[in-house]
């Protein structure tokens, strides 16, 4: 009696270790400048939620994004060659946010990604 066997051999096992490898390789390149990312956009919620933060100069609003980022992890850099703006187009005020990173991949592969998000600014002013 003849038994068929069933399985994936050695060398596929290999191909599929490697394609896994290098999807894995890279998220961990990448990950960490998303999860920035999110730390960047919660900052830049909690000081356009500020009160009477549209009276504020742009570089207040600077040094508060500098300082709350440190809680979130934020990488310092990252917030100083950003270009932070109050757009003021359309009625309510927005504080704007856009930055790239650069991230060394594989040789003299890298990988580019722009950042850009936009929040609407707490129009309230301070009771006082």
């Amino acid at each position: 009696m003849k038994t068929r066997q069933s399985g994936i051999t050695l060398l596929g096992f290999l191909f599929i270790l490697i394609i896994f490898g290098f999807f894995a390789f890279m998220a961990m390149k990448l990950v960490p400048a998303y999860a920035e990312y999110m730390g960047v956009v919660k900052t830049l919620k909690e000081v356009a939620a500020e009160p009477g933060v549209v009276n504020k100069p742009l570089d207040q609003i600077k040094r508060d994004m500098s300082f709350k980022g440190d809680f979130q992890y934020v990488d310092s850099s990252t917030l100083n060659n950003a270009r932070i703006r109050i757009l003021t187009g359309n009625g309510t005020p927005q504080l704007s946010i856009q930055y790239e990173r650069d991230i060394p991949f594989i040789y003299n592969i890298d990988f580019l990604l722009h950042f850009e998000k936009t929040v609407p600014m707490n129009a309230q002013s301070t009771g006082g």
